[in-house]
């Protein structure tokens, strides 16, 4: 598994085991809003548009805004990353991708203390955070990549899938399963999102808080392992610049 998966040595956003968390949280964030907050979907606004353009060509304005928030919120949502990175991201103590997520563990553990009259708030919430994190997290291993929806991650696993039956080459048998992985993590969140709705009601979107309170951990700690990393090397050209 670690040679399949080895450790990513680019941006600490795209190590696997970052992404794992991330995932798993977006799937429990769609399962949440569709099974407990009025069959809205959190991520795949799709879904939504479909459903608002029904209620309008139906005339019930209601429904319509009970479907248009999320979409606005997600909207939203995508310019406030943007905001978080054009103003942080020359930052040295904390990376920009860790202020978003920051942020969707406050907002998700505030949702999961409003009560159902306040639905259409907590779906708002969820889709403003589920699009902060898609635009702040878009690659796995230098490939890109969605964590909170699995029709690219399909495609691009087939599609990797079908080049190595061609080409017989193992890096595309192994972007494959990396894919399937982050698919499966996916699932592995929505199926877990069900199973904590049974129980902690509508509490149940704070252990999406606690997944990615997890993967903001483990930025801080590449990140540091990074930092040392570099120091070590910078520290070991300068005794050999001295050397000479």
């Amino acid at each position: 598994m670690s040679k399949l998966f080895p450790h990513h040595r680019g941006q600490m956003s795209e190590a696997f085991r970052t992404v794992m968390f991330l995932s798993a949280s977006g799937g429990l964030q769609d399962a949440y809003t569709y099974i407990g907050r009025g069959k809205v979907f959190a991520n795949a606004q799709t879904g939504n548009i479909v459903l608002m353009s029904q209620s309008l060509f139906d005339g019930d304005l209601s429904r319509f805004a009970h479907y248009f928030i999320p979409v606005l919120s997600f909207a939203l949502g995508v310019a406030a990353a943007e905001c978080i990175r054009l103003r942080w991201r020359q930052a040295r103590r904390i990376h920009w991708r860790q202020l978003v997520v920051l942020t969707e563990i406050v907002l998700l553990f505030a949702v999961g203390f409003f009560p159902a009259a306040w639905d259409i708030g907590a779906n708002a919430l969820v889709s403003f955070s589920c699009a902060m994190q898609v635009q702040a997290f878009r690659k796995v291993h230098g490939y890109p990549f969605a964590s909170t929806m699995c029709i690219g991650n399909l495609r691009n696993a087939l599609q990797n899938v079908d080049d190595y039956i061609i080409t017989h080459k193992r890096g595309f048998l192994e972007n494959g399963v990396l894919y399937f992985g982050v698919i499966f993590t996916f699932v592995f969140g929505a199926v877990l999102g069900n199973w904590c709705i049974e129980r902690m009601g509508l509490h149940a979107i704070v252990v999406a808080s606690l997944l990615l309170f997890v993967a903001f951990a483990i930025m801080f700690i590449d990140r540091e392992r990074d930092l040392r990393l570099r120091w070590k090397v910078a520290a070991e050209a300068w005794k050999e610049g001295c050397r000479k």
